[in-house]
């Protein structure tokens, strides 16, 4: 089997490495192999050279997306131009909705012969259900992580397969091996540059006001690297808060409670079981177009999963200090108050299935090709 993959972002390299070790081992067990093709990041590079590291390209909002418009529009011709002259079997998407469901498409004029397949769902569920019976004309297979998304797919005749969530496996090996540090508390400013940037000023305020309140109080920051560690220490977090690289999921065994931004760390924070507030800001174009689009009423996973607001969420210009730190001092003033919504957490992952997604998701693509 000859198979092109693209990915666009960490997350999805990391997704799309795990399918590619079950796909693997899949093809052996049947004596045959997997010739991968592509683009993505370093963990999908480690097992295929030849697969191109682009995650360094990744972006941040509409206008980061406008900027680099010719970069991925040359990108998307090269895949194009891969595709004719390699001839993959299958194609499959991981995530990265704004520039593989473009690819997708193109695909699909160009050589209806190939299987398109989509891992991890875009979640046009949120912003465009109306892509939905787009997606089914030109995709062959859905592979979602989430119960709910199955049915709207099916709905437009897309064939779909509910694998679960591939974080269940990821992080299971990390959950509770240390004891929660009383008044410690966790922050997590997102893993990108300009994520960081914007938020954790905003958590470096809150610090202020929980300082006043609870002297008592400590204060660790994860880095998703060493530079976004430096950034940090710049930004006036190095005297008072501990900022550690890579150490996000030790961090939410260990905190008492957790600022977080958006993003797959809410989900983690979930799985974890670390009480926390969900804090997120973007530019102001962004959050305009982003109001415009967006059709879901809440913003982080953990809420959306449980149809209601469990997780208090601080958003834009809501996202104010010190409104921040009143709620995160009635989460530490209050262990019943952290205990209603850990059991809130406990029901929300019990509904992601029991684990194996990557293996369920190689099983599904295997069978759609007919192999």
């Amino acid at each position: 089997m000859k198979l092109y993959l693209i990915a666009g972002e960490a997350s999805g390299d990391a997704r799309a490495a795990e399918v590619m070790k079950c796909l693997s081992a899949l093809a052996l067990e049947k004596g045959g192999a997997v010739e991968y093709l592509g683009a993505g990041g370093p963990k999908m590079q480690a097992l295929a050279p030849v697969i191109e590291d682009w995650s360094g390209e990744a972006v941040l909002g509409i206008w980061d997306v406008i900027k680099k418009y010719p970069y991925f529009r040359r990108k998307l011709d090269q895949m194009l131009a891969e595709i004719d002259e390699r001839k993959p079997d299958a194609v499959l998407f991981i995530d990265y909705p704004g520039f593989n469901l473009r690819l997708a498409k193109a695909i699909r004029k160009r050589n209806p012969a190939v299987k398109l397949f989509y891992y991890v769902s875009p979640q046009v569920w949120a912003w465009n259900r109306r892509r939905i019976p787009e997606m089914a004309r030109d995709l062959d297979l859905m592979l979602c992580l989430f119960p709910f998304e199955k049915a709207l797919y099916e709905k437009s005749g897309l064939k779909t397969v509910f694998v679960g969530h591939p974080l269940l496996d990821a992080l299971a090996a990390d959950k509770g091996r240390e004891p929660r540090e009383e008044n410690l508390v966790g922050l997590f400013p997102g893993s990108r540059k300009k994520e960081v940037t914007r938020i954790f000023p905003i958590m470096l305020q809150t610090l202020e006001h929980l300082r006043q309140a609870r002297p008592e109080l400590r204060f660790e920051a994860a880095a998703a690297s060493e530079p976004l560690a430096a950034m940090m220490r710049e930004m006036g977090g190095g005297a008072d808060v501990r900022i550690t690289v890579a150490t996000a999921h030790s961090l939410m065994n260990r905190a008492t409670v957790g600022v977080v931004t958006s993003g797959t760390a809410t989900l983690e924070a979930t799985y974890f079981e670390l009480p926390f507030v969900l804090v997120y800001s973007v530019a102001a174009f962004t959050w305009i177009i982003g109001k415009w689009l967006v059709r879901v009423p809440f913003l982080g996973i953990s809420n959306i999963l449980a149809g209601r607001e469990i997780v208090r969420e601080f958003l834009q210009h809501d996202a104010r200090p010190a409104v921040i730190a009143d709620e995160l001092l009635s989460f530490l003033n209050l262990p019943e108050k952290r205990a209603a919504q850990q059991a809130e957490f406990r029901e929300v992952i019990r509904g992601l299935g029991s684990g194996g997604a990557a293996h369920r998701a190689a099983d599904a693509i295997w069978a759609a090709l007919g192999l």
